[in-house]
């Protein structure tokens, strides 16, 4: 059983950082593709990024470029996302999942088979 635990959110003025993360279970954590999407009140849920189970590779959201950056440290079976230049557009609850191996999907939300129960971020304008 893979279960997924994020934290990190909170309240933050826009133009400031959160870092969040997501702790994973599971022994096979270092071969899994990892994805962080956000879903905002009315809206559906969006893709933000996902690395490669190595690291070595990363996508972007193109809303998020040059302010979010991705990170996972498999010895900790954990994926990060560092948030900075917070705008109030970027307030959501927003979620870790276990994602495709292949990197041309990851942005495609129902190839993501466990998720995380969320955590909210809420940046004030």
């Amino acid at each position: 059983q893979v279960q997924l635990v994020e934290s990190g959110g909170g309240l933050v003025q826009a133009g400031g950082s959160l870092r969040l993360s997501c702790a994973a279970s599971g022994r096979t954590f270092g071969s899994w593709t990892m994805g962080w999407f956000r879903q905002a009140p009315g809206k559906e849920r969006q893709f933000v990024s996902a690395i490669r189970w190595s690291g070595t590779s990363t996508v972007y959201a193109d809303f998020v470029k040059g302010r979010f950056t991705i990170s996972r440290d498999n010895a900790k079976n954990e994926v990060y996302l560092q948030m900075n230049s917070l705008t109030h557009e970027d307030t959501a609850v927003y979620y870790c999942a276990t994602g495709p191996r292949a990197m041309a999907l990851v942005s495609t939300l129902n190839t993501y088979d466990y998720w995380g129960q969320g955590t909210q971020v809420t940046v004030s304008s």
